[in-house]
């Protein structure tokens, strides 16, 4: 359920707007993006794990501040990432 390090480092490298950057939104929103995909795999499987649900909501609406906050600033930059990870439909 959790990424994994080299995992979660290959998604720091493909989103970091500099070298070591790892707090921007991007990065951020990458990340819990990848959380949420692996939850929602185990879901398929256990469906009544309904603590792990919780925290699956709590990705998401922390994932949708995060998205919100960069369509404010940057709206040119949220374009971009919402394409890269095709969280738009």
């Amino acid at each position: 359920m959790t990424v994994t390090a080299e995992k979660k480092l290959d998604i720091i490298t493909d989103n970091a707007r500099a070298t070591g950057d790892t707090g921007s939104p991007e990065v951020q929103v990458a990340i819990l993006t990848e959380r949420i995909k692996n939850l929602t795999e185990h879901f398929k499987a256990h469906h009544k794990d309904n603590h792990s649900r919780r925290g699956l909501l709590a990705m998401v609406n922390k994932r949708r501040s995060l998205l919100d906050y960069l369509k404010k600033k940057d709206v040119a930059r949220y374009n971009s990432l919402i394409q890269k990870l095709g969280l738009r439909k």
